[in-house]
């Protein structure tokens, strides 16, 4: 691109040197029939001098009015940029300045930085007032759940059954309150990359374990057959922010895994990366979610936002998270048979554990896993 702007300099330099030559031998031809034209009987030499001097002032004459001309074009688009600047400043980020037509190749890309800073702008604002609607919207429901049930319980002819009712259902309008501010505020700490990192080396396999029998009583409740699948693994990463991406997958399996169902936890370790894979036999995604669900207050379909009443920011907080341990995650699901998420993590200069293997919880249901959790945990 660069070499191109170059020939075209060159090019556009050799032609107005051209144009300059033409121009100073047609003024001094009209300089000369000047001259002639009123019959001055001077010497030729001062003729001569006249000549080039009559030849230079109209040169000179005729060289300011094409620069006038190039200069009121070049102060028109210096003027559009120093708009365009002001409409940004102002807030109004759907400014688009023309490219078309422009050879050079500097202010070609002046205009298209100024296109995409806007555009860009344009994004975050629109995010912004998304995130705004998102946020009233989660915050609007369980207070109207809360100021509604209030005003029943003043009615002095409820039972007891039916006051307990409506207070655990305040109860519960206000854990999810509390959970929605906890989570907004953990996005907004990681958004702000001031929160705590504090990468040690960690027991992978040991720290599933541990979160998978924290678990017990939600996946037990549902009768679900609860299987893992790992090696002993040590990884370098923060065990508290760790901790919070698995608790949040087992708790999204959980929660939209029907009763009855399956729930699979796998860790393999390769020469550069873990990988995690917790599976389920739950209610899938559609492909089409499968590219948003990663997006702040994103609900699939409203049979997930109805059965697990979250806020949609537990996948967000997963996937900055993973980030920041320079991982990814990945999504495969079927509508109605089942997800799995994939969290691969570098292993970084972690020494591989020379621990004894971990046992496999093997797949049972609720009346034996009581047992079975002491052989193999």
């Amino acid at each position: 691109m660069r070499k191109h702007d170059g020939i075209r300099v060159k090019l556009k330099v050799a032609f107005f040197m051209l144009l300059i030559l033409a121009a100073l031998c047609i003024c001094w031809t009209a300089a000369y029939y000047l001259t002639h034209l009123f019959g001055w009987r001077i010497s030729g030499l001062v003729r001569q001098l006249a000549n080039s001097v009559l030849g230079f002032i109209i040169f000179g004459i005729c060289i300011s009015i094409i620069s006038r001309f190039g200069r009121d074009r070049q102060l028109e688009f210096y003027q559009s940029i120093i708009d365009a600047l002001k409409r940004i400043s102002r807030g109004d980020f759907s400014v688009t300045l023309p490219v078309e037509g422009m050879e050079d190749g500097r202010f070609t890309a002046i205009i298209q930085s100024i296109n995409d800073m806007a555009a860009d702008l344009n994004k975050l604002e629109s995010m912004r007032q998304e995130f705004i609607s998102d946020v009233s919207h989660e915050i609007q429901s369980p207070l109207t759940s809360i100021s509604g049930f209030a005003r029943v319980l003043k009615e002095k002819q409820l039972s007891v059954e039916e006051r307990e009712h409506y207070l655990d259902i305040i109860e519960q309008e206000s854990v999810r309150l509390s959970r929605l501010s906890e989570n907004m505020l953990r996005l907004a700490s990681l958004d702000s990359e001031q929160h705590p990192f504090h990468p040690v080396p960690i027991r992978l396999d040991k720290q599933l374990q541990k979160l998978i029998l924290a678990c017990e009583p939600q996946w037990q409740e549902k009768e679900l057959d609860m299987t893992a699948e790992m090696e002993p693994v040590t990884i370098e990463a923060d065990p508290d922010l760790l901790s919070q991406v698995w608790v949040n997958l087992l708790h999204n399996a959980i929660k939209f895994t029907p009763a009855g169902g399956s729930i699979q936890v796998r860790l393999a370790a390769g020469e550069r990366q873990v990988a995690v894979i917790v599976e389920d036999s739950g209610i899938g995604i559609s492909e089409e979610d499968q590219t948003h669900i990663f997006e702040r207050f994103y609900k699939a379909d409203k049979s997930r936002t109805h059965s697990g009443g979250g806020s949609g920011l537990g996948l967000s907080i997963i996937q900055k998270i993973v980030e920041m341990h320079q991982g990814s995650v990945q999504v495969s699901s079927r509508l109605g048979e089942g997800t799995a998420i994939t969290v691969c993590m570098p292993l970084h200069a972690a020494k591989p554990s020379t621990a004894q293997p971990a046992q496999l919880v093997q797949p049972v249901k609720r009346r034996n896993y009581g047992r079975q959790k002491k052989n193999n945990y």
